[in-house]
């Protein structure tokens, strides 16, 4: 489409009771927001403020709150640090519906669909070079470590992805190599960076680390599930995209080795042409298979070890928030 269309977005997201320990540090990241998307070309202004407003949860900038919350933080370098992980969270989803190609995201048009894939993949990179501006601000040499090595890992991660695509033997290793890259890799530099803000011991900077990365882990492997058996509306993408992707997924990768040599047979084919000619006899052969049991169970092993994680804090209802966030993580249906 051409560059003038202007889609209307929807309202900053609402808070959830995920968000009530924090809900002033939460509304002031929304203004940071708002305030650090100015810029002098109108159409850099009208792309951000349309994927930035466009539902998400905002989990990232979240975790930036609860980790340095938990740690008894009390200046306000931490919205700062929230506003710019949103920023490299959005930047990483403008490019990778380019790359995917995608029409749809949380149930509107992507950026992508609406301005095309040129103006798109440019405000990405505006949004990736405020973050470091933004970074400069926090002022912390270490801070800057993790996130510019944080990028490097999720640029990896989506190179990697996209070389999987339409290879069906990929093995569940190389799967949870894809998915720490892609996903965790934010969510640990989240609650990592958050932690390093608030001045943690080495043992509570690890702690906060492991949860970002087991969480983003049991968030991934839930997205994938949901691929086979979530609700489209809910979800806001069609059921089965990542099939017609030729994404080989852990609910593929794990019906492939516990299927007949039949129903591998199929799922390999239907993985390196991609489409959804076939989805139906896939999706009998993922339920029969018990693959989504597997992902599901996999899932609630990263949320216990997230879990397990909080045990190195203080008791105190960040630590909660945190713990109800992880719980939620394989609960949800979107």
């Amino acid at each position: 489409m051409t560059a003038n269309v202007s889609p209307t977005p929807t309202a900053s997201p609402t808070p959830s009771p995920l968000h009530a320990v924090v809900s002033d540090d939460f509304e002031a990241v929304n203004r940071t927001i708002v305030e650090q998307l100015t810029s002098k070309v109108p159409l850099v202004e009208t792309i951000s403020q349309y994927i930035i407003e466009s539902g998400g949860k905002r989990l990232r900038p979240l975790l930036v709150l609860l980790a340095a919350r938990s740690l008894g933080y009390e200046g306000d370098k931490h919205i700062t640090l929230a506003t710019l992980i949103e920023f490299m969270h959005t930047s990483t989803l403008l490019h990778d519906d380019v790359v995917d190609e995608s029409h749809l995201r949380r149930g509107k048009k992507t950026a992508n669909d609406a301005w095309g894939n040129a103006p798109s993949v440019l405000v990405g990179d505006f949004l990736y070079s405020r973050s470091f501006q933004l970074m400069v601000d926090v002022g912390s040499m270490e801070i800057m470590a993790i996130l510019s090595s944080a990028t490097c890992t999720i640029a990896e991660g989506e190179v990697l992805q996209l070389t999987n695509i339409g290879n069906p033997s990929i093995s569940e290793a190389d799967y949870f190599e894809t998915i720490q890259g892609k996903t965790a890799m934010l969510f640990e530099a989240a609650t990592h960076s958050g932690a390093v803000l608030a001045g943690a011991t080495a043992e509570q900077a690890e702690a906060l680390k492991l949860y970002g990365r087991y969480l983003g882990l049991s968030f991934q492997l839930i997205d994938d599930l949901l691929d086979y058996q979530g609700d489209a509306e809910a979800m806001g993408k069609n059921v089965g995209d990542d099939l017609a992707e030729g994404k080989p997924t852990l609910p593929l990768i794990h019906a492939m080795e516990q299927g007949t040599p039949e129903q591998a047979k199929l799922i390999r084919q239907v993985i390196r042409k991609g489409g959804l000619e076939q989805l139906q006899e896939v999706l009998a052969i993922v339920h029969t298979t018990g693959a989504l049991e597997y992902t599901r169970k996999r899932a609630d092993e990263m949320a216990d070890k997230a879990l397990a994680q909080l045990e190195l804090l203080p008791p105190n209802a960040y630590r909660d928030s945190m713990a109800e966030l992880a719980r939620m993580a394989v609960d949800r249906q979107a």
